[in-house]
């Protein structure tokens, strides 16, 4: 097995537009094609379900959205603060849900970003079992780049704070909280 390609092209913008009927729109989740999710692992082993899963939470109804967004949680984020191979590639894809209105569990997805910005379960056992840094696929790794994947799009958070919907806006007062540490 791999570790993940130290070019991700899920840091980059994943909202293109594209013109339909002499308007550009916005392709929601676009950029899912260009990640190499059979090359990258999530908890379960594979990362290939994390496009379907997404899709779900975005295209969802209320309840389809929630059960996918527990599936994905548990595969890059395991029980709040356990990160996997997989979870940086997935962060601008939760970003970019997040800040679509008719996703029915934004709160949520904000409340998984901050999770993951506050991921140092690796850190802490490297610095009790340095061994860990000389794995073959560095875990240690994984977590620093799912939290740099967050606040690489962290300029998203004046928008959700100034949201009219407060659990939205209380969720983003605590990951802003978050990336503030």
């Amino acid at each position: 097995m791999r570790t993940a390609p130290t070019q991700q092209p899920s840091t980059q913008r994943a909202d293109r537009t594209t013109p339909s009927g002499g308007a550009a729109t916005a392709m929601p989740l676009s950029g899912l094609g260009r990640v190499p999710w059979s090359e990258i692992r999530d908890s379960t082993g594979s990362a290939t379900a994390i496009p379907l899963l997404l899709a779900c939470v975005a295209c969802g109804d209320a309840r389809t959205a929630r059960i996918a967004l527990e599936e994905l949680r548990k595969r890059i984020c395991q029980y709040g603060f356990v990160v996997e191979q997989a979870t940086a590639a997935t962060v601008p894809f939760l970003w970019e849900l997040a800040q679509l209105p008719r996703v029915t569990c934004r709160p949520q997805i904000i409340r998984l970003l901050k999770n993951i910005a506050g991921a140092r379960q690796w850190e802490s056992v490297a610095s009790v079992y340095p061994k860990v840094l000389n794995h073959p696929e560095n875990p240690v790794v994984w977590e620093r780049r799912a939290r740099q994947a967050v606040r690489a799009r962290s300029d998203a958070l004046s928008a959700l704070l100034a949201d009219r919907d407060q659990d939205i806006a209380r969720a983003t007062t605590e990951l802003a909280d978050a990336l503030a540490e």
